[in-house]
Order: structure tokens, then C-alpha cells, then sequence
């Protein structure tokens, strides 16, 4: 009988896809099985932010999204007798390489994704379809059924859920998926707007709730996104009935054809109880769905897959120590139940028909937008969030400050940022990556060779100098998803060994 699986990796969505890259990347014996016939070729998910596009980077895919995309810099808030103008981005971004939201088709995003994958040797087994597992021993017993009705029986060591709301993982390991569905029914569609200014994104607010134009490229020009008025008739999407409602937002300056894609949809705020359970995981929208509000739907379902693709392939080759594996919910649902507050707020805020709420939107937001443009403070804490440059796992259970934490720069649980600019470039290998701050010659090269014996090839080390995120003496563990693990100021390693001991213990070969 052959040996189980590492991991099998169900759906094959930009979650699914991420998380067979990293795989892949370290070492991993996977497969990536998907029910549909072919990827999404609608645009679904339209945005991808600045930490995505950095966790992407090292596979070598960042450049090709970009170059594919649409870098959207502005927001044009239309109100009844004025046109705000807000910048996307413009501050609190100065520690990374991608300093804007790139609005890119779902569809594009799988496609590159998915070329990568193929590139190194990775196919997706689409038209196969997860209908049964079984836990059997030290193993899990999974039930495989082909688009032409047969079977097939696989062995794998774990079972990563990335299939979506109606999750077959979540369901066949029993975790409750917990939340409420929103009254409202949606309105979506790619097509192309004539009178509409190109490279921004354009808000139409009023009373009854907000119409909204996103810059896509392709598979058409504009993303159209509004909710259904109470008093349109429920039927299905038509260019006219898209045409009747831009005309009570905007007037008659707009004129809708040629879509490519129309639909309506309910939105769901949920989240699952557990994002592991034994041997099974879920990421992306099989662990939390909610409103698009803020573009964090997939850029969080990439990030849940990037923070446990290599903790998955570290333990299954007998690298790094279970221990890790209890680390993926401790990180990442947090920062799930995060998104789904403040999407939950967001969604309210645009949507709701509540007296207060309509006036603050329709008349105090006119007022008070020129003075947050001011307001750089805030505003620049509201784009790293909304960016994901400021999740952190400082609390985590893997994350650990050194006897002496330094006073300036990132700490133990921070991303790393990329300054000096380059950094993150120079830190993309696979593996973990020891940076050391100061004079040269403080680091003693016997020091280090005692520190990494046993796990050498798993930790690069980078003699930083003063060209370093910090200033003074510092060094700091990198994280093979871009983390800092540990981080103490002077040259004693013994807190770092201690670390590296628990955590990446030493191979005697």
C-alpha cells in the first residue's frame, strides 16, 4: 500500500492554490483536488492588498498580478452636491514594495497561480470531488469520486479544507459554522460605464444605501457592485434593471453596457467554531465568510494558507515539531474574527436604512471628510489595516522576545517590514532567515555554527550591518511566512538557541 499523503488539499480556489504553492515550495507530498470542471472565469474577488502581494513574492508571482492588474490610488465619493476625493494608501505605507491596492479579477489571480503551479510541476485535479473521510489511525481515509461517477481511496497525513462556504471538510469533521445571513440581496456585475473617469474607484452615496464602481480591466472595465432596491421587483439581473438604479444614484450620467457577468447574491457574516480539528484545517472561506467591505475575503484566505503550508510540510518531513500545528488557530483565527467585525461595521455603515445611520452617511460625511484628509494619524492606522500590513502575532504562542527587546522597529510577532527596501527581496528564500544588526565583527562566525548545527539548511543568515530595521545591536528569527519569530537586542544567542530548541530543534546527521 502506498504511504499516505502529506496532505490533501481540497478546493482550488486562490486559498487552496496558495497553500499547494508553499506545499510545494517545502518539500510536501500533496494533491489539490477541486469538484469544478475549470477555475472561476468571473471576477468574483476584485482585490488583492499590499501583505498579499508581499506574502506572494516569493513564489515569483507578484510582478505577473501586477503587471495584470490595475494599482488604484484614489476613491471618488459621489454625494448630491460634491465629489470628495480620498487617497487610497497615501500614508502609513512606506515599509513596503507594493504601496497600493491592486485591483485584479479572481479569475486572473487563479490563473496565475495556477500557472505557477504547473510550472513546477503541480497539477490541479479538476472534476474530482471529496465524498468521504474517515479518520483510520495515524492517517486519514478519503473517498474521491471522479466527474465519470468512480472512486478512489487516498491516505493522507492531514486534510486542508480551502472549498468554500459549504465546506465538505468542515462538515464531514463536524465543526459548526456559526454566524447570520444579511436581509439585503446584491447586485454584480463586469461591464463597461460610459461617463465613468478611468483608475479610481467611484462611490455613489445616498439614503438608500451606496452604489459602488471598482476599476477591473478585465474580463470588462468596471465591477459593478449595489444592493437591490426594496422596491425593485425580485427578478432576475438585466442590464435595464442595473441601468434604472444608476440612474437614482447618479442621475443620467452614466450609461451601463456590454456586460459580461451579472448576478444577485445574499451575504452571510460567519465564522467556523474551530480552524482545526485533529487532522483536519480550514482556511479561507470555508473558516469565515462575510461582506466584501474592504477587500479582505481572499487576501485573508491566502494569508490563513501561507501561515500553514510550511508549519504542514515542516512536520510532516519530521522537521519541526507538532507543537506547530496547534499555531495556525491561535494565529489566524483572531485575525479572522477581526475581519469579520470590521466588515460587519462596514457593511452597516453603507447598507443600513436606520434614520442616524442614513444621516450620517448622506450628511455628516460630506462635512467631516476634508477633515480626515487631515487627520494623517488616523487615517494612515485605517490603511494598514484595512492593508493587512498590521496583523501581528505578538501573542501568539510561537512568537518570543528576547531578554532585550529593542526600543525602535519590528518586534517578535511583527511582519518584517521591507526596510531598507530590498529586504523582504533579500529574505524571500524558503526557510528562516537570521538577521544580524550591527558591526560586522561582533557576530562571531563559531557562534553561529554551534547555533545552526543540525538545522543549517533551514536558516539563512543575513549580516545586515547598520542597513537593518532596527538600530543598534538587534538580531531577529524570520519566520518562513515573513514573521519575526524571535528578536533581542546585543549579540547573546542564548535566547535564540533556547527558541530554535523548541521550536526548530537540531537534526544530527
Amino acid at each position: 500500500m502506498a504511504a499516505p499523503l502529506d496532505v490533501l488539499v481540497v478546493g482550488a480556489g486562490p486559498t487552496g492554490l496558495a497553500l499547494a504553492a508553499q506545499l510545494r515550495a517545502y518539500g510536501a507530498s500533496f494533491r489539490i483536488v477541486d469538484r469544478s470542471l475549470d477555475r472561476v472565469r468571473e471576477s468574483r474577488a476584485l482585490a488583492i492588498q499590499p501583505r498579499t502581494l508581499e506574502a506572494l513574492a516569493p513564489f515569483g508571482v507578484t510582478d505577473e498580478l501586477i503587471g495584470r492588474g490595475n494599482p488604484a490610488m484614489q476613491v471618488r465619493i459621489h454625494l448630491p452636491r460634491r465629489v470628495v476625493q480620498l487617497p487610497l494608501f497615501d500614508i502609513g505605507l512606506a515599509d513596503t514594495a507594493y504601496p497600493f491596492l491592486l485591483f485584479l479579477s479572481q479569475a486572473e489571480t487563479e490563473s496565475v497561480l495556477s500557472e505557477h503551479l504547473r510550472g513546477e510541476g503541480v497539477g490541479v485535479e479538476r472534476g474530482t470531488e471529496l465524498v468521504g473521510l474517515e479518520r483510520a489511525g495515524s492517517s486519514v481515509a478519503c473517498r474521491l469520486r471522479r466527474g465519470d461517477g468512480t472512486e478512489q481511496a487516498v491516505a493522507a497525513t492531514y486534510v486542508v479544507g480551502c472549498d468554500g462556504a459549504h465546506s465538505t471538510v468542515r462538515a464531514q469533521a463536524g465543526i459548526g459554522f456559526e454566524g447570520y445571513a444579511y436581509p439585503q440581496t446584491f447586485l454584480l456585475a463586469d461591464l463597461e460605464v460610459d461617463g465613468l473617469e478611468p483608475g479610481a474607484v467611484h462611490t455613489y452615496m445616498s439614503g438608500a444605501g451606496v452604489l459602488l464602481f471598482f476599476p477591473l480591466g478585465s474580463p470588462a472595465t468596471w465591477r459593478m457592485l449595489t444592493m437591490r432596491p426594496p422596491d425593485a421587483p425580485d427578478t432576475q439581473v438585466t442590464l435595464g434593471l442595473l441601468q434604472h438604479i444608476t440612474d437614482r444614484y447618479a442621475g443620467d450620467r452614466l450609461a451601463l453596457r456590454d456586460p459580461v457577468w451579472m448576478t444577485d447574491f445574499r451575504l452571510h457574516n460567519r465564522g467556523a467554531a474551530r480552524y482545526r480539528s485533529g487532522p483536519f484545517f480550514l482556511a479561507g472561506d470555508a473558516a469565515h465568510i462575510h461582506s466584501p467591505a474592504g477587500a479582505q475575503g481572499m487576501n485573508t484566505g491566502i494569508q490563513d494558507a501561507l501561515n500553514l503550508g510550511w508549519k504542514l510540510a515542516l512536520v510532516s518531513r519530521g522537521r519541526a515539531p507538532e507543537k506547530w500545528l496547534e499555531t495556525y488557530e491561535a494565529e489566524r483565527a483572531p485575525v479572522g474574527r477581526s475581519v469579520l467585525r470590521f466588515t460587519d461595521r462596514a457593511f452597516t455603515i453603507g447598507t443600513s436604512s436606520n434614520p442616524v445611520i442614513r444621516f450620517a452617511r448622506t450628511r455628516l460625511a460630506p462635512r467631516l471628510a476634508p477633515l480626515a484628509l487631515r487627520a494623517t494619524g488616523p487615517r494612515g492606522l485605517i490603511f494598514r489595516t484595512v492593508s493587512e500590513l498590521g496583523i501581528h502575532y505578538r501573542r501568539g504562542p510561537a512568537t518570543t522576545a528576547g531578554p532585550r527587546s529593542p526600543r525602535r522597529g519590528p518586534r517578535a510577532g511583527d511582519r518584517l517590514p521591507d526596510l531598507p527596501h530590498g529586504l523582504q527581496a533579500r529574505t524571500a528564500g524558503p526557510g528562516w532567515h537570521l538577521l544580524l544588526s550591527g558591526p560586522q565583527g561582533l557576530w562571531r562566525e563559531e557562534q553561529l555554527v554551534s547555533l545552526l548545527k543540525g538545522r543549517d539548511d533551514l536558516v539563512e543568515v543575513h549580516r545586515l550591518g547598520d542597513e537593518s530595521p532596527w538600530t543598534g545591536v538587534t538580531h531577529g528569527l524570520v519566520r518562513p511566512d515573513g514573521y519575526l519569530g524571535y528578536v533581542a537586542r546585543g549579540t547573546h544567542l542564548a535566547g535564540l538557541r533556547t527558541y530554535l530548541d523548541g521550536w526548530l530543534p537540531a537534526q544530527h546527521r
